[in-house]
This record gives C-alpha cells, sequence and structure tokens, in this order.
C-alpha cells in the first residue's frame, strides 16, 4: 500500500516539509507542492519480507519507522482506546489502511502476564485511541497483518543531504 506513495514522491522528485504543505486531515481540490519547498526525496524503499515479524522489529530497532498495511476494518480497532490490541478477527490477508510502526514493547498484565506489542501511530487524530496510537499485539500470528505490507523509504534529507535510512539486510 505505502509503496505508491513512496514511487510519487521519488517521482515528483521530493516533498515539501510540513510547514509549507501542513496535513488537514481532508481532501483538497489541488495539489499545493513547491518544488522550492522540498525538504526530502526517496531514494527508493525497501519491502519487509512478508509476514516476517522478527525482520519488522529488526528494522524498527536499525531503521526507525516503519509504514505498515494493516486491517482496521474491526470495530474493535475503530473504537481502541488502550491497553495491547488483539482480536482474533483480524485479517492478515485484507489490509485496508496505512499507519505507521514507530516502535515495540512489552506489558505486564496481572492476569495475561507479559504482552509484546508494537507502538503504531495511527492518522485519525490525537482524539483516537492512545492519543493517536495503538499498541498492536506483536508476535501474536502477524495480527491486523502489521507484517505482510511493510515497507519503509530511502529518505535522503535535503537540508543536510545525508542519508537517514539503512538498507534493511536479510
Amino acid at each position: 500500500l505505502m509503496d505508491n506513495a513512496f514511487k510519487y514522491v521519488h517521482d515528483n522528485k521530493g516533498i515539501d516539509d510540513e510547514r509549507a504543505y501542513p496535513y488537514l486531515g481532508k481532501d483538497e481540490a489541488a495539489c499545493k507542492f513547491a518544488r522550492k519547498s522540498v525538504a526530502s526525496t526517496c531514494d527508493g524503499f525497501v519491502d519487509i519480507p512478508e509476514g516476517n515479524e522478527t525482520a519488522l522489529q529488526e528494522a524498527l530497532a536499525l531503521q526507525g519507522p516503519v509504514a505498515v498495511a494493516i486491517d482496521a476494518s474491526q470495530s474493535s480497532f475503530q473504537f481502541y482506546v488502550s491497553g495491547v490490541y488483539s482480536d482474533p478477527k483480524c485479517s492478515s490477508e485484507e489490509l485496508d489502511h496505512g499507519v505507521l510502526a514507530v516502535g515495540y514493547g512489552v506489558a505486564s498484565d496481572p492476569v495475561k502476564g507479559q504482552l509484546e506489542y508494537y507502538i503504531v501511530k495511527n492518522s485519525w487524530s490525537a482524539a483516537w485511541g492512545d492519543k493517536g496510537y495503538i499498541k498492536m499485539a506483536r508476535n501474536k500470528k502477524n495480527m491486523c497483518g502489521i507484517s505482510t505490507a511493510a515497507s519503509y523509504p530511502l529518505v535522503t534529507d535535503k537540508t543536510s543531504n545525508s542519508a537517514i535510512a539503512f538498507e534493511y539486510l536479510n
């Protein structure tokens, strides 16, 4: 899903910074892209091996945030507020929403014990979930497809002209 966004940034030779083109959360009539405001370019992207949660965790640790596609169709996801999210009805194949995995951790639950999770940033505003984030179950059969279609861009920061992403190595 996100590979098309990376290709768009590559083909258009960059993307504006947020000051020049802020996120408004609604469709605009016309694109306001201005080449003079380009903050970074995309030199390519790395697809993480499909369904490989170990590779996703390595990319998060070594590279940083990773774009992931998930199944967000369950009402339990849509009305998530807190805790480690796990829903057996969540599909690992029917993916309908792009989000950003930004890290991972472990929570202690007095009943369930240790619960591994990914920290995932959603785009539905800070009013959704836990201030715009969800703790998605980790190492639990690819919960909601979190590692089915994961990738990250190879980005060059135009302000410092240095590469800020590393190629994932199998």
